[in-house]
């Protein structure tokens, strides 16, 4: 696991090492779902649209994220695409290229959506580890920058909030099934 973090430090830091990255945790941890980020989507599709459309193209990707179930989510994302597929098919195509993994915070508990929709809380957390690093240039050996790493991660620590609906994480590691985000024994 050491390895996968340290990994990642590196992919943060130098973003053409991401993709080997996510190679590398795919072959880790192969049963684990895949969420894209829903802030870098919204970028993305909004960087193919014109300027004077992009709050409206916005406010409906936001629908789609911020609805209460998959299916309303599903129904919204259905309305981007009859909206914009005509005139902009770069923008859906964009959208549409990573539909598998956008809707599968559904499947989790709702107090975990908003950490799960998008990477900026990881992206936030190493950020204190990426600035002094990208200073110091070469850090030497891998002992001392994991060792740099650590003690900055374990400083940057105490400013980390907790995650909402903590005491959920259990139940989801022990398999326990979530229909738009409600336990599934209590949603039937």
């Amino acid at each position: 696991m050491l390895v996968i973090l340290f990994n990642f430090f590196f992919a943060v830091q130098y973003p053409a090492n991401l993709r080997l990255y996510r190679i590398q945790l795919c072959r880790c941890l192969p049963a684990a779902e895949k969420q894209r980020c829903w802030v870098h989507k919204t970028a993305n599709v909004l960087d193919k649209l014109p300027k004077s459309i992009q709050s409206s193209a916005k406010s409906l990707i936001h629908d789609i994220y911020r609805a209460e179930t998959e299916r309303d989510a599903r129904s919204a994302y259905q309305r981007f695409q009859d909206r914009y597929q005509a005139k902009y098919p770069k923008a859906v195509e964009n959208l549409k290229k990573d539909e598998a993994s956008l809707f599968t915070f559904y499947h989790y508990p709702a107090e975990h959506w908003q950490h799960i929709r998008s990477t900026n809380v990881i992206e936030s957390a190493f950020s204190t580890v990426r600035l002094p690093t990208a200073k110091t240039r070469g850090q030497g050996t891998m002992l001392t920058t994991l060792s740099m790493v650590f003690k900055l991660a374990e400083r940057a620590q105490l400013r980390w909030q907790r995650l909402r609906g903590h005491q959920l994480i259990t139940k989801v590691f022990e398999g326990v099934k979530f229909i738009n985000g409600i336990e599934e024994t209590l949603a039937a």
